[in-house]
Parts: C-alpha cells; structure tokens; sequence
C-alpha cells in the first residue's frame, strides 16, 4: 500500500475507488465501506485501484475516548482488506475547504475518483457543511458514482468506534474483537519499567505503557497474545496500577508476562493482542499471591491460545 501524508496526486492514471472517513478502529462497518472500494475497483478493470482518503488530527488534539488503534495499526488493517493507495494528510491541509473545493481538489485532482464510498453519516467541507446528499450532487456532474455503504449491526445496535470504546473501557474484549474485525491489539515501543516481574516475582514482563490520547481498556488482567522472534507467543497482560508493590496513586502501566520467552526487547514494538478479561487488578497480601495469579494467567492463555503444532 502507498502511504502519502500530504494532499497531492496519487499514482492511479485509470483513476480510483475511494473510501471517506477516519476509520479509527477500522472496525466492521469501516471495513466494509474499505471492502466495497477494493471490489469496484477490482471490478472495473483497466487499472483502477482502490484508494482511502483519512486524515491526521491537529498536534494537541485527540479524539473524545481517545484514539482505538496506532498509526501503524490503522494503516496495516487497511492495507489488509486491499486497498493500494492511502492518503493521511493532517487535517489543517483540507479543513477550510468547502465541500465543493473537496469534491474538485482531493477527489478529482489528487485521486482521480471514478467512485467513492462511504456511510451514510459522512460529513465532509469546513464545518462539516456536506452531507452525503452533498456529495452525491457535487459528484454526478463529474461523473463520479457515490456508493452510500449500510452500517453494519452487531447485536441489534449500529456498529460505531463510540460502541467499541465502550467495550474496551467496560472489559468487554469479545465484544470488541466482534466489532473491530479482529483481535485488539497494541504495538507499544517496549520500554524499561522498574524489574519488580523479573527481580522480585520471577515473572519479567514486556512494558508498553499507553501514549497520551490513547483510549485504555478496562484495568485488569487479560489473555493475550504477542508476536515476538517470528512468532505468537501466549500471554497475559496487567493493565493498572500495582497496588502490591506500589503506592496508592501509582501510573496505569501495561504490563505482560510471557511464559517461557527471554530476550532484550526494548525498543521493539511487538504486535499484542487482547482476547479475553481473566482478572481485576487487586492488592495482595504478599507477593507469592501476586506471582501465583500472573502464573495461572500465563497457563490459562497457554491452553487458550497457544499456536497448533506446525504454526
């Protein structure tokens, strides 16, 4: 997939596909909006390629819940479902422009679009003034199909990044995975914490606290998976304080105990993935409690998700 972080043309000389929106957690009802342009452009032959138009939000400003996925994960489980050209500009570059100029300038001229797609909430132009029935008006003189993707359902309810975060913040991982598409997951640079799991407890953990801006699920203990050395390797991960070892007050860390693995990870950002609460956060009376708990939560997620024979 070819990434731009700017407004300008991209490589698609039979022109494109295009799917709108943010896609934070690209999840279900995003994922099939994506979908639909990499069919039509598939289906249209003659080198049409399939292309997202998203965007950055401002330095200092976060979304309200905070962001679900990375960058780089956003970007990933895009290029996953096919699509081949990405544009990211920051949004001071394209959030003057009336929903006319964003039809002529990013549609037409940077993406030649043949089709776009999109739900049917997408707003577009300064102040948010164009609407799905905007666009379809300010496309069909261009010759521009506009293809208005239904949302997807989950549980009788609208799918939507608000439900997902709602999720996560309630420890409701099946729940989330369901939405998102696939597993949530975190791919923190690993950093140095202060080796209580190895010095103390027996039991050295993988740190990859949250950045700023990022939502944080549900404190607790969870089953989880992390790629490491080529391959997934089973886990379970805190996230929280450490009332067993620290003061009241102490920062939220994330972190996760990998049976059996060792080795200098930091500064790596191995790909970890949530599936199941197992735990809340607690005080224990001594640290042969807290090591007893990391322990059982190692071999359950061992004899949940360790890898078949051969993968």
């Amino acid at each position: 997939m070819d990434i731009l972080e700017t407004l300008a043309p991209v490589a698609a000389p039979a022109g494109s596909a295009v799917a709108l929106g943010f896609f934070d957690g690209v999840h279900i009802g995003h994922r099939r909006v994506l979908s639909a342009a990499v069919a039509w452009a598939a289906a249209a032959g003659q080198g049409t390629v399939s292309a997202a138009f998203t965007f950055r939000l401002p330095a200092g400003t976060s979304l309200k819940g905070g962001r679900i996925l990375s960058p780089g994960q956003k970007r990933a489980r895009v290029a996953a479902l096919g699509i081949r050209r990405y544009m990211e500009p920051p949004f001071e570059a394209f959030c003057a422009l009336t929903p006319e100029q964003f039809v002529e300038n990013v549609l037409q001229r940077c993406f030649g679009a043949r089709a776009v797609f999109c739900g049917d909430n997408f707003t577009f132009g300064a102040n948010a003034a164009g609407s799905v029935q905007t666009l379809r008006q300010l496309c069909a003189p261009r010759g521009i199909e506009v293809h208005i993707v239904p949302m997807a359902q989950y549980k009788g309810s609208t799918v939507s990044s608000t439900r997902v975060r709602a999720a996560l913040e309630e420890g409701r991982i099946a729940d989330a995975n369901a939405m998102l598409g696939a597993p949530y997951a975190v791919d923190w640079p690993v950093t140095h914490g202060r080796g209580i799991g190895a010095s103390r407890l027996g039991t050295p953990t993988l740190n990859q606290n949250y950045p700023a801006g990022t939502l944080v699920p549900a404190q607790g203990v969870y089953l989880t998976r992390v790629f490491l050395g080529g391959q997934w390797r089973p886990a379970a991960t805190g996230i929280g304080p450490r009332p067993t070892v620290e003061a009241p007050g102490a920062a939220v860390t994330c972190e996760t105990y990998v049976p059996g693995f060792s080795g200098d990870v930091y500064g790596q950002s191995p790909l970890l993935e949530f599936y199941e609460y197992y735990a809340p956060i607690q005080k224990f009376r001594s640290l042969d409690e807290l090591r007893a708990l990391i322990l059982r939560a190692g071999e359950a997620a061992r004899r949940r998700l360790a890898p078949e024979p051969g993968q």
